[in-house]
């Protein structure tokens, strides 16, 4: 499956890069970065050094823009991936994330599926830089939104969408295979202080830096959760995306975006909405990054909807 993934690296976009380069079934042909849980420059660094880590400096990493990022050093940090240092890695590449999307979509017509794991800003610059752009994408998988759940930047947002909620409604309403992956199955699935300690023990440089990220995020989410546990936004997006995990409740809907960043529900349409999923997704994500087995649904790409 060839991927281009959209992120604002914080620290569950950082898992969700080392679940794609872990994937078998996933080549990552470029990744942009926009602002969000840190500035499009500061997450291109940091993208950069998550694959300078892990061996793969050829995965061209641009920088993007986007509205201006929110400050969630709370739950991020002040870098965006919980103070850690990583390697410098390369320069980014000289073009834009809009550039490199589009250039993508052209050379790999009909193949590239896009992942976004952040704000929708850069995909809807590249609508309006490419007009064609929906029927050159095979797919696209947002990580966003709160549908019949509350939000989690506001009473009533999810935070991807309410940082560029214009951005986000082209998005959704451009008439491309659209999956949206909202709180409302993301905050369902989580990894524990169990599931951070195996991912030290594993040893890689890659997974020990993660580890060392993860105590901020745990952190982070100790007060609204009540405990030490972390739900797996951007990584469940990923394995969607792969179709690593299987939905059990996939309603193709209408979607509203409000100018104040709610994702409203509007009867039926062509976006299909993830509610839900058929087992928990948290030992399938860890197994793909540690190599192990992950069962029967491992490794399967999407079905078309």
């Amino acid at each position: 499956m060839l991927t281009y993934l959209d992120c604002d690296t914080g620290i569950d976009d950082a898992i969700a890069i080392a679940y794609l380069l872990a994937h078998p079934g996933v080549t990552l042909a470029g990744i942009g970065t926009v602002n969000g849980n840190t500035t499009a420059p500061r997450a291109a660094a940091n993208t950069l050094g998550l694959l300078s880590l892990a061996g793969h400096d050829d995965v061209p990493v641009a920088v993007g823009s986007g509205e201006h990022p929110h400050s969630v050093a709370s739950v991020h940090g002040g870098n965006g991936i919980g103070e850690v240092r990583l390697p410098a890695g390369k320069d980014p590449d000289s073009r834009t994330a809009v550039e490199l999307l589009v250039e993508l979509a052209r050379r790999h017509a009909g193949e590239l599926h896009l992942l976004a794991t952040g704000p929708c800003g850069n995909l809807a610059a590249a609508l309006q830089a490419e007009p064609r752009l929906p029927t050159l994408v095979a797919s696209v998988t947002v990580m966003g939104g709160a549908v019949r759940v509350p939000g989690n930047r506001t009473p009533h947002a999810e935070a991807n969408i309410v940082h560029d909620p214009a951005a986000a409604a082209a998005v959704l309403a451009a008439p491309w295979p659209v999956t949206l992956v909202p709180l409302d199955v993301t905050m369902r699935h989580r990894w524990t202080v169990a599931d951070a300690a195996a991912l030290k023990a594993d040893g890689t440089p890659l997974h020990a830096a993660l580890a060392d990220m993860l105590p901020t995020y745990f952190e982070g989410y100790r007060q609204r959760l009540g405990g030490q546990e972390i739900p797996l936004h951007d990584p469940l997006a990923a394995a969607i995306m792969a179709g690593e995990v299987t939905p059990a409740d996939a309603p193709l809907l209408s979607i509203t975006v409000t100018p104040d960043g709610r994702t409203i529900e509007a009867g039926p349409g062509s976006v299909r909405v993830i509610l839900s999923l058929t087992e928990p997704a948290a030992p399938t994500l860890l197994h793909r990054l540690l190599g192990q087995p992950c069962g029967p649904a491992g490794g399967q790409w999407p079905t078309p909807w």
